[in-house]
């Protein structure tokens, strides 16, 4: 049986989604949704689809079985109840939302409606960054010393300009932790495991007419003993590649966007020639290190896919609604330690406080 695609929220990313869609076997594109009559029409005439301007009409679509959610993140939970509601099955844009309660708002009405949640991490379905997850589960690290992600990316302030949704507290959940880091700290909690203490501290220095942090930095100790750092911003310049570090005492592995450039263990495998072998044949481009669209779209294509397995073989989808919601919480307990100044501690017992955090000025 072939699904019908709808997309919801017809920016940016929703081109993304659609081209990822057409990639998919067994899935079809039917239309998109966007409350602006000019961004759906512009949608539907670059891929030849129905536009909707009432997000009713698409969910009543009885063609339309998956949509996808790419609205301004702090929109992603009344659009995604309703469409489970309406029993269509659910792909949301990074991230989930931007609280807790948010999240486990989505989780439980696509319980309840029985259809599958799945958060947009593309990151995990690149071929490098599952040969790191095979050689954590395979204990070729030995004991996890060290996790690192690091994100320093570039953004004009012509972007947080171009979207009022942007560089807000209320739609943006935050800043560079939020909205683009968010790939690098789900990346490092897959393969460190969760995390269990935070210490951070946030500032905005380059931009301006925004609420949000634009640099953060934190330092996080992991249930398994190992400690790390997460740095991000969106303020320096011309931006670089993300970077994830793993380090452990009988290996060491650096993922530089969809490359890696270290390949390191006490004990070599005939398969790590051909790993050593393909570092010496780069790929990846800018990324979005200064670019937001200068991304590919191969990584949606694997995730929609992972989700149509799913939908058929009654099985949940690789990154589902919890696993979504665990790089949230992180990014919330790092934005209360800067908050509070103090060592914040993982789960976490609710949502921080929605009160509008006082953004360092310059």
């Amino acid at each position: 049986m072939t699904l019908g695609f709808g997309v919801i929220g017809c920016g940016m990313i929703s081109h993304f989604h659609a081209r990822a869609v057409r990639d998919v076997r067994g899935a079809r594109l039917i239309g998109g949704f966007d409350a602006v009559p000019a961004a759906a029409e512009k949608f539907a005439d670059a891929f030849g689809v129905k536009a909707y301007t009432r997000l009713d009409d698409l969910l009543d679509n009885p063609a339309v079985n998956v949509v996808t959610i790419g609205t301004p993140s702090g929109a992603h939970r009344d659009t995604a109840v309703a469409a489970a509601r309406a029993g269509k099955h659910v792909i949301v844009e990074k991230p989930l939302e931007i609280t807790l309660r948010r999240c486990d708002e989505i989780i439980a009405a696509c319980k309840k409606a029985g259809v599958v949640l799945s958060t947009i991490f593309p990151s995990r379905f690149h071929d490098s960054g599952r040969q790191m997850k095979k050689a954590v589960t395979e204990g070729r690290f030995g004991r996890l010393t060290l996790g690192d992600a690091i994100v320093k990316w570039y953004r004009t302030q012509a972007y947080y300009d171009g979207g009022a949704w942007r560089g807000t507290w209320a739609l943006d959940g935050g800043g560079a932790l939020m909205n683009q880091a968010i790939h690098s700290v789900d990346l490092l909690l897959w393969l460190m495991g969760p995390a269990v203490e935070v210490q951070a501290q946030t500032a905005l220095r380059a931009h301006r007419r925004i609420a949000v942090e634009d640099v953060a930095v934190a330092t996080v100790k992991f249930a398994n003993g190992a400690l790390g750092v997460i740095e991000a911003t969106t303020a320096a310049y011309p931006g670089y590649l993300k970077r994830i570090e793993i380090h452990g005492d009988t290996g060491s592995a650096v993922l530089e966007e969809e490359d890696l450039v270290k390949w390191d263990f006490a004990k070599k495998t005939r398969a790590d020639a051909a790993i050593l072998e393909g570092m010496t044949r780069r790929k990846s481009g800018g990324g979005g290190a200064a670019d937001p669209a200068a991304i590919g779209h191969h990584g949606h294509a694997r995730l929609f896919q992972d989700v149509v397995h799913a939908i058929r073989k009654g099985v949940k989808p690789q990154i589902d609604g919890p696993e979504g919601r665990r790089s949230v919480e992180l990014i919330l307990a790092i934005y209360k330690s800067a908050e509070t100044g103090r060592a914040v501690r993982l789960p976490l017992p609710g949502d921080p406080p929605l009160k509008a955090r006082q953004a360092v000025s310059q």
